[in-house]
């Protein structure tokens, strides 16, 4: 194995909550067609799949059978090795124990974590609120699921690390970066190294990872390569490819991304060199 210094990892959010198929026809949203962009995506170069799933209407939910269903469909896929990373944030103003369930139960190796309550899309309140996330902390724990700290804004990084230091959370963290989410901080090169001299500063040892909403996507992913860190793609934070062009497939993220990393003379990490980088060994 040559030196995971050099490595990127992959990680592709393919359906998130919003999209619908009148924003594209090419999201998946049924559990079939989540669990065939996956394969897809995996065979592609990604190392690590974000799971949301929808519910009968194609709407944003966090029904477990519906998770349930997916990540069967994706183990049944015995020559696939790819990290599952399941949501606990399919929506706003859900029951806490609705948003639990599907890692606590079906165990994936990591689950998004996200630090703190924020207003939403300037429509609504994205609520994760203290005892929610020492709940959310204690029980990955208990499984043995990794964190996926999702931080919206600097505040969060430290909500984080006041986090760890209750015991709520483990060294080594992992932090994902997400930038011009609305209500968020902005995609710019200079907000992602604010974001991760932040982390440095409140988690040192921590590996991070990022991804910019819109206009911002391809800024954040040549800067967070560029930096030593790790890259999100997929139609749950952009469904244009380019502007003016719908994107294919989540396919066609992970390829461009795969190539992104190889110019710049780095390689992407297979799901078993990201497993060492991430400590889920």
């Amino acid at each position: 194995m040559s030196d995971l210094r050099n490595k990127r990892i992959i990680t592709v959010a393919t359906t998130g909550a919003w999209p619908t198929k009148d924003n594209t026809p090419n999201v998946p949203i049924e559990p079939e067609e989540i669990a065939e962009e996956v394969y897809n995506c995996w065979k592609a170069g990604a190392a690590v799949a974000h799971i949301h799933c929808r519910d009968d209407d194609g709407k944003a939910a966090m029904i477990f059978e519906k998770f349930e269903k997916a990540v069967g469909l994706i183990r049944a896929k015995k020559d696939c090795d790819i990290i599952l990373n399941i949501t606990t944030s399919g929506g706003v103003n859900l029951k806490e124990e609705d948003r639990m369930r599907p890692f606590y139960e079906l165990k994936p190796e990591m689950a998004s974590y996200d630090c703190g309550t924020m207003n939403w899309a300037h429509t609504t309140i994205f609520e994760n609120n203290p005892k929610f996330l020492e709940k959310l902390g204690t029980m990955m724990q208990e499984v043995n699921v990794k964190p996926e700290i999702e931080v919206f804004d600097p505040g969060m990084i430290y909500n984080a690390g006041y986090l760890l230091k209750k015991g709520f959370l483990k060294a080594p963290l992992h932090f994902q970066f997400c930038m011009s989410v609305a209500g968020g901080i902005k995609a710019s090169t200079k907000n992602l190294v604010f974001m991760k001299e932040t982390m440095d500063e409140v988690a040192p040892g921590s590996t991070w990872s990022a991804f910019g909403v819109g206009a911002g996507a391809m800024e954040i992913m040549y800067a967070a390569v560029a930096m030593g860190g790790n890259i999100r793609v997929g139609m749950e934070d952009n469904v244009l490819y380019r502007k003016g062009q719908i994107a294919d497939s989540n396919m066609q993220f992970v390829a461009r991304a795969k190539r992104i990393i190889e110019e710049f003379t780095c390689e992407v990490a297979t799901p078993s060199e990201a497993r060492d980088i991430l400590g889920l060994k």
